[in-house]
């Protein structure tokens, strides 16, 4: 069989920006920005609202520096003790190298040592969509205020295919997960792989496996991505096709209690 005999996919844990998005949607002030901009994102109104909120919550440093919470730490223990009782020590391990996805194997490894014994490489092509200069304002709607015909082409193109000044759409996202996947059959065709990645690069993980349109990953953006620490199981099967293949048999498990 030229797959892997298994392929595991976990999401990090809670980070500091997930918390933050939190915080944000309990705040009166951000409560009253996203009122003004559902009314008219081009008003005086809306634009003296998002320099406040812009203020208020710049955290002043990228995506790929964020950390995981307490919370976030906890996850990842419980998820890497919940993994091993189910599946069998990854013989490599592919991680991410944003901060949050090497905090998520760390905290892992301290409930699961065996993974310290597997190969381990951080690899780029499974880190997190880029957003470019959206970073900087730290939500989609101040970036939208401030930059009105980025909002046009994203309504114009659709989530799928809209870029970021400077960032990534999900279908480049999807290009390089595609050429990830030449490397899981060139080099570990019959192991057991695990990464610990990102949401958005989960989503196109399955698009590209399961060959789903766009419309179908952006749905599964809005009701259904990956949770915290959410795990996806892929097990090889031999007997489907010439070369056998990978086949989904869970999405998105949670090992932890909210």
């Amino acid at each position: 069989m030229k797959w892997p005999t298994q392929v595991v996919l976990v999401r990090h844990g809670q980070s500091e920006f997930n918390v933050l998005r939190v915080i944000k949607e309990r705040d009166p002030l951000y409560r009253k920005f996203k009122q003004a901009y559902e009314e008219d994102f081009t008003s005086d109104k809306a634009r003296n609202l998002a320099e406040m909120v812009l203020e208020k919550y710049r955290l002043d440093l990228g995506d790929y520096q964020t950390r995981l919470t307490s919370i976030g730490i906890d996850q990842a223990k419980i998820t890497g003790a919940g993994l091993s009782l189910d599946i069998e020590p990854p013989d490599v391990i592919y991680v991410s190298p944003y901060f949050r996805t090497r905090q998520t194997l760390d905290a892992m490894t301290n409930a699961w040592p065996e993974l310290s014994s597997a190969k381990t490489t951080t690899d780029d092509r499974i880190r997190e969509q880029e957003h470019g200069i959206q970073i900087l304002y730290n939500d989609w709607r101040v970036f939208h205020v401030f930059h009105p015909e980025q909002k046009r082409m994203r309504d114009l193109f659709g989530a799928y295919w809209y870029q970021y000044p400077q960032g990534e759409s999900m279908a480049q996202v999807r290009d390089r997960i595609r050429s990830f996947l030449t490397t899981l059959v060139r080099e570990h065709a019959g192991q057991k792989v695990l990464l610990v990645t990102h949401h958005v690069t989960i989503l196109c993980f399955l698009a590209s496996m399961e060959r789903l349109t766009p419309e179908k990953v952006t749905d599964m953006d809005k009701d259904l991505k990956p949770v915290n620490c959410g795990v996806t199981f892929y097990i090889g099967n031999p007997d489907k096709g010439q070369d056998g293949r990978l086949e989904l048999t869970e999405y998105n498990r949670k090992y932890y209690s909210d």
